[in-house]
C-alpha cells in the first residue's frame, strides 16, 4: 500500500471507529447490579462489534473501488475480512443470550459469517477441489433457507407481522441468499473444481452480499444514530442498498470479459 493510501486508510479507520454512537447499547449492556468485569466485557464487545462493522464497511468500499487483484485491493480485502469477522462473530455469538428476541439477528450473523468465509476462500484457494467445506457450506445454506421460510410463516401468523421485531423482507432475504448459496455449493460439488470465472463470481457475490448485510443493518437498522432529518430518508436506503448494484456491475463485467476472451481465442 502506498504512503498516500496508508494515510487515507488510517484516517478512515479512525473516523470509522469513533463515528458510530452507542448504536447497539440497549441490546448489549450489563445490568446495573452486575460485577464491574461484566460491564467492561459488555463495553469491549459492543465497541469491537461497532468498530469492526464500521471499519469493514470502509475497507469494503476501498476494495470495491480499487483495481481488482492489486495490492490495495488485497490489503483492503484482508482488513475487511478481519473487521467483518469480528463484527459478525460477536453479533451471532451474543444474540442468543440477549434479553430481547434476536432469532433473526442470530441467523443473519451466521449467514454473514458463512458468506464472508466462503467468499474469502474462493479468492485465496485458487486450485482447490470441492470437498468437505462445500458440503458444510451446503448444509449451512439449506439451514439458512429453512430459517427464512420458517420466519416468514411465523411472521404471517403473528399479529404484528414480524418475528422479534424483524420485518418480512428480512426473512425473504434469508431465503433468497440461502437458495443462491446452496446452488453455488451444489455447483462446486458437481463440478469438483470451479473455473476461474466461476470462482471470481463466487467471491464477488458472497463478499458483496456480506457487505450488504452490514450496510443494511447499519443504515436501516440503526437509524437512531443519524440526525432526525436523515432518518427514514431515501439517502439511507441508497447507502444500504448500494452494494447490490455494485455487485451486479462487477458480475456483469466478469462474464462479459470472459465472453470476450473466448471470442478472441476462437478467432
Amino acid at each position: 500500500m502506498t504512503p498516500r493510501y496508508r494515510s487515507v486508510a488510517s484516517l478512515l479507520f479512525a473516523l470509522a471507529a469513533l463515528a458510530p454512537s452507542i448504536a447497539l447499547a440497549e441490546n448489549l449492556q450489563a445490568r446495573p447490579g452486575d460485577p464491574a468485569w461484566m460491564h467492561l466485557g459488555a463495553n469491549v464487545l459492543l465497541w469491537a462489534h461497532i468498530a469492526g462493522g464500521a471499519i469493514g464497511m470502509v475497507t469494503g468500499v476501498i476494495a470495491l473501488a480499487a483495481r481488482k487483484g492489486q495490492r490495495v485491493h488485497r490489503a483492503a480485502g484482508s482488513v475487511f475480512f478481519l473487521a467483518m469477522f469480528t463484527a459478525y462473530a460477536i453479533g451471532a455469538g451474543v444474540a442468543p443470550f440477549l434479553q430481547t428476541g434476536q432469532r433473526p439477528n442470530f441467523v443473519a450473523g451466521v449467514m454473514a459469517l458463512y458468506l464472508l468465509i466462503s467468499g474469502t476462500m474462493a479468492a485465496r484457494l485458487r486450485d482447490k477441489k470441492a470437498g468437505a467445506p462445500e458440503v458444510i457450506g451446503l448444509i449451512i445454506a439449506l439451514c439458512i433457507t429453512a430459517a427464512g421460510v420458517t420466519f416468514m410463516r411465523m411472521g404471517a401468523a403473528s399479529p404484528s407481522g414480524t418475528v422479534d421485531g424483524s420485518p418480512p423482507q428480512a426473512f425473504l432475504l434469508f431465503t433468497i441468499a440461502g437458495v443462491f448459496a446452496a446452488a453455488g455449493e451444489a455447483h462446486a460439488l458437481l463440478r469438483k473444481q470451479l473455473s476461474r470465472t466461476s470462482r471470481i463470481a463466487r467471491h464477488l457475490w458472497r463478499m458483496c452480499f456480506s457487505l450488504f448485510i452490514a450496510s443494511g443493518s447499519f443504515f436501516l437498522g440503526q437509524q437512531q444514530v443519524f440526525p432526525k432529518a436523515l432518518q427514514d430518508s431515501a439517502l439511507l436506503y441508497v447507502a444500504a442498498l448500494a452494494p447490490l448494484p455494485i455487485l451486479l456491475f462487477w458480475l456483469g463485467k466478469v462474464y462479459v470479459d470472459e465472453a470476450l476472451r473466448r471470442r478472441q481465442r476462437a478467432n
